[in-house]
């Protein structure tokens, strides 16, 4: 497969022409990358508004991916979540909808952030029964419960899955359900990437998703920052027709051409061997997870590229077992109180899978730790999402705080998903759960 933007950029480094444009560096090795560091130059083509090679190859990613149209970002997944949902409100607009969109509960802080800009309100979905904030197991029995029942029908429903434990949604399901009531599905797939070169296909768009984003960054060999916007072919064509302008209104106009590049090799590297690579090294992974639950260890999730630890259940926390892991050269995706995130890919390769393994079930198994985490509340809804992002705000140790309304998300990323969400009053529950991950201020409406 060509890869034209990586051509591009090599042929002009290696022309030594005497650069009168951006970036400052000129060329000149600071950091050893800067040769292949250019901005829109005669012939690069502009990103979002593309008609040469980076249109070349987001066509070539789009084949890939079997859509409709993708688009680069260079801006993480962040940037392709606030045009869906920009382009969600087009879509409502078109059809004499409110903006409305009803979201799983463990939705991003950038979908927050998005909704705040675009002035969506937000019907929270929460699943029947739910151990923690960071997953939501939205069915699609629950979603047709909802939606038979409601009064105003949402524009779209907003589903995060894979989420950051590694859980997946039958997306599937919710598309069917999603099509019967004239519905949107519009899927955060930021750690889902890779989901389209299974054998049998989990990508959002082949089970029915109208959009979804995938961080390219978090699962394939792409530069932090690669992420695409996926736009299903059987989509209204009002997204695709606005997608450029959707991602432009949000963007940096001076991308990386450094992660384009990136997100350009990527195409060659899926397009070369890659499903059958994945193939072996997710029998690889699976086989690996079978044996550390037989040697005692509670494993979350059914994500084949992420192994999430039920630490309290082997006797540690789950930041404990981060630290050991760390002294054996192993440095982990994320920890709190009760789980440990590994991310894997086929180039962790065999021995550091099996290397893994082995510290893993080296590590002494303790007395399960029966502490629980705080239950997920549904907070007092005092103002909308916008209203208190742009109020007069104070920010204030959380003891604080009781009865105060949230006007910023206080969490850290990872896993950047909200306990409370702005707009909602913090009350005595809330404090608790916030004290528990450690957040210990908070910014509040005045």
């Amino acid at each position: 497969m060509r890869t034209p933007i990586c051509d591009f950029v090599r042929s002009y480094a290696d022309s030594r022409s005497v650069r009168l444009h951006m970036p400052g560096h000129k060329g000149k090795s600071f950091l050893g990358f800067e040769s292949l560091d250019i901005t829109e130059i005669e012939g690069a083509d502009v990103l979002y508004s593309a008609h040469g090679m980076i249109a070349e190859s987001q066509g070539n990613a789009a084949s890939l991916f079997g859509t409709g149209k993708t688009l680069y970002s260079t801006e993480g997944s962040s940037l392709c979540i606030r045009a869906m949902v920009y382009l969600c409100v087009l879509s409502a607009k078109k059809m004499g909808r409110r903006p409305l969109i009803a979201a799983g509960r463990n939705a991003h802080k950038a979908f927050m952030s998005a909704a705040a800009l675009s002035d969506v309100e937000i019907d929270w979905l929460y699943p029947e029964s739910q151990e923690g904030v960071i997953s939501c197991e939205i069915t699609p029995q629950r979603l047709e419960s909802y939606l038979s029942e409601t009064a105003e029908l949402p524009a779209a429903v907003y589903i995060t899955s894979p989420d950051y434990l590694g859980n997946i949604a039958d997306i599937k399901g919710l598309s069917r359900v999603c099509r019967k009531h004239g519905v949107l599905l519009l899927v955060d797939n930021a750690h889902g990437a890779y989901l389209r070169f299974l054998p049998h296909s989990f990508h959002p768009i082949d089970l029915g998703a109208d959009m979804c984003c995938d961080s390219a960054h978090k699962t394939l060999p792409v530069l932090t920052g690669g992420a695409y916007l996926h736009i299903s072919a059987d989509a209204d064509a009002i997204f695709a027709d606005n997608a450029q302008r959707a991602m432009a209104l949000f963007a940096s106009t001076s991308p990386s051409y450094l992660i384009l590049q990136s997100l350009d090799a990527a195409n060659a590297y899926m397009a070369d061997g890659y499903r059958e690579r994945l193939a072996a090294f997710a029998e690889r992974a699976v086989s690996v997870r079978e044996r550390l639950c037989l040697g005692g260890y509670s494993l979350a999730g059914d994500e084949v590229l992420k192994l999430t630890v039920k630490t309290k259940k082997y006797g540690y926390r789950g930041y404990e077992l981060e630290r050991l892991l760390e002294k054996r050269g192993f440095v982990c995706e994320f920890a709190d109180a009760d789980h440990l995130v590994m991310m894997l890919t086929p180039e962790t390769d065999e021995d550091g899978l099996s290397e893994l393994e082995r510290a893993l079930m080296s590590i002494e198994k303790k007395p399960a730790i029966t502490e629980q985490m705080p239950p997920v509340t549904v907070p007092e809804r005092v103002m909308s999402v916008r209203e208190a992002t742009f109020a007069p705000s104070e920010e204030l140790d959380v003891a604080e705080c009781e009865g105060r309304v949230l006007a910023a998300a206080s969490v850290s990323c990872p896993p950047a998903i909200p306990i409370a969400v702005c707009g909602e009053r913090i009350d005595r529950q809330v404090m608790e759960s916030f004290l528990y991950y450690g957040i210990t201020r908070c910014r509040v409406v005045k």
